[in-house]
């Protein structure tokens, strides 16, 4: 199916016009006292209202006659359409969908669960009423059956920030499951403004665990970045003593004093100096 626009011409002079035929019949059947000529106006006069409709800003009225689709009206406003027709409407607003938190396995098989948002609209109305039973109930299943797929695609979190996760790549995630959404939902006439996470955790049973892994990343890369700064230090403290205190150190004081700045910069605590006052030997 796909939309088509619908025969339709003003309501208004189509309403003045079945008022006229409804007072020529009775003009007809007290003035020149006849039957048949006012029951065919008044007979005219309700087939013609029974096309009359009503179209509300930002809906739609789909138009079917005796079971076939004639086309759609998106014009706000009175109408006289095809009489003895079925005018089905089509809201066309912009409506959220908010999923239930689902409990899936992510691509690691760790249990999560996850939950979002997606932002939708109606763009064929008729692809919306003929091609699916209930596109919102559609929408709601075929969103969340998208959720579960992205889901199982990525890991929760990757702690060493090389691949796409669920957590830290959140914006990326979010256009994968709008342009799965979309790829599906074509079919009922559907267009995906936006779909966004809004719920995203372990599942209870490893929440704990997966917490003190965590912090054990944490922990690691900060002794990481650490231990790279204090390299970086000790090193350029021995070649600025070198180029400017023209002080000459063998390779076991390079080594000895190597060691004193790291055990001073990675330490947590604060180091105490210790004053050798002979030499090292």
């Amino acid at each position: 199916m796909k939309e088509t626009k619908a025969w339709y011409v003003n309501g208004f002079l189509a309403l003045f016009f079945i008022i006229a035929l409804l007072a020529g019949a009775v003009w007809r059947f007290f003035m020149e006292m006849e039957l048949v000529l006012p029951i065919s106006f008044v007979f005219l006069a309700f087939l013609l209202s029974t096309g009359m409709t009503m179209v509300q800003p930002n809906q739609a009225k789909v138009v079917i006659f005796f079971g076939k689709y004639i086309g759609t009206i998106r014009d706000s406003g009175l109408f006289l359409t095809v009489p003895l027709s079925v005018r089905k409407t089509v809201s066309l607003r912009v409506r959220n969908f908010n999923s239930a938190k689902l409990k899936v396995n992510d691509v690691e098989g760790n249990p999560i669960e996850i939950a979002a948002v997606v932002v939708f609209k109606v763009i064929d109305s008729a692809k919306a009423t003929f091609d699916v039973d209930n596109y919102e109930q559609f929408v709601e299943i075929q969103s969340e059956t998208a959720i579960r797929h992205v889901a199982t695609k990525y890991p929760y979190d990757t702690f060493e920030n090389e691949d796409i996760s669920l957590r830290g790549n959140a914006d990326i995630v979010s256009e994968v499951l709008a342009k799965e959404l979309q790829d599906r939902l074509n079919v009922a006439g559907v267009e995906v403004i936006e779909a966004r996470l809004t719920h995203l955790a372990y599942s209870t049973e490893i929440a704990s665990a997966m917490l003190q892994r965590q912090q054990a990343a944490a922990i690691l890369a900060a002794r990481k970045k650490i231990v790279e700064g204090a390299v970086s230090m000790a090193k350029m403290a021995i070649e600025q003593l070198d180029k400017e205190a023209h002080l000459q150190l063998d390779e076991e004081r390079k080594a000895n004093m190597v060691n004193n700045l790291m055990v001073a910069i990675i330490s947590d605590r604060g180091a105490q100096p210790v004053i050798n006052a002979g030499t090292l030997y």
